[in-house]
């Protein structure tokens, strides 16, 4: 072999060699960060109905089912669901997967949605809300309403003059602390509000539970933005394709289990559009 093409493929082997020394870790790592021993769940401690240290949660009961699935026994990293929840538990390799995770948002890799859900309107089943279904009813005007501040109904409400008398509550705090979902339902349940506008994954399975004067009434018919449904994922770390399609199948594969679990804790389940409440079995 002559000298020239002995040098050239030598220093194309080199290059090639330079190339996989920085690209094949690289694209290995996120993978290789999955255990391969437990499935390791990043999830708030004190944020029932949907996780609980106690693992009564329906997230837990999520869990427990997708690790069944794996044949791999559940471990838990406990962090509050606020400021620096991902960045502490998912990017910082403490776990491998959120249970529960809007669609759509760049701080995680979203697997395919495993539920659609609404924001619902919590009231008395006996008195003069009992059959509203939209936040511009009239039978609404005058009324007091509480609701999460900042939240996309905020909106709704504001558009149907419905803020002047609202009792607000706070978006973001350590559940283990502070429990504003459960101050409104019983706010609610004593009278000091007339009804309450909640995520109806809290509130379904909490009137469910211990409010049996209460009703929730997703709220489907509304037609103007902001949207009141979201679609929710399981969240992984960004660039973990495999393990998002292995969680993809998961889903796909179980879902009737999955709509079994939810529809029994009480979490009001609609259609991909948000337009219509579905049954379990739909």
């Amino acid at each position: 072999m002559p000298a020239w093409v002995r040098n050239s493929v030598t220093t194309l082997i080199g290059a090639v060699a330079l190339l996989l020394a920085q690209v094949g870790p690289g694209a290995a790592q996120t993978s290789d960060l999955v255990s391969k021993t437990s499935f390791r769940v990043c999830a708030d401690p004190a944020n029932y109905p949907m996780s609980t240290k106690e693992e009564t949660g329906y997230e837990n009961k999520l869990a427990d089912l997708i690790a069944s699935k794996l044949e791999l026994p559940v471990s838990y990293e406990w962090y509050p669901m606020a400021t620096g929840f991902v960045r502490n538990t998912l990017k910082a390799n403490k776990c491998d997967v959120i249970m529960g995770y809007a669609q759509g948002h760049e701080l995680v890799l979203n697997t395919n949605h495993y539920m659609t859900s609404v924001f619902a309107l919590v009231m008395p089943k006996e008195g003069p809300l009992a059959a509203v279904d939209t936040i511009g009813d009239p039978a609404l005007q005058g009324k007091r309403i509480g609701i999460i501040a900042g939240s996309p109904p905020a909106d709704h409400m504001a558009r149907n003059r419905l803020l002047a008398m609202a009792k607000p509550y706070d978006l973001v705090v350590d559940r283990r602390y502070e429990n504003p979902v459960e101050t409104m339902l019983n706010d609610v349940n004593t009278g000091d509000t007339d009804a309450a506008i909640l995520w109806g994954p809290l509130a379904g399975p909490l009137v469910k539970e211990n409010y049996p004067d209460l009703m929730v009434v997703p709220l489907v018919k509304e037609t103007l933005p902001p949207r009141l449904f979201f679609r929710i994922t399981m969240g992984v770390r960004q660039g973990e394709k495999v393990w998002e399609r292995k969680l993809n199948s998961l889903i796909r594969r179980h879902q009737d289990e999955i709509n079994a679990i939810l529809s029994d804790a009480g979490v009001p389940l609609v259609n991909d559009m948000g337009n219509a409440v579905i049954e379990v079995g739909q």
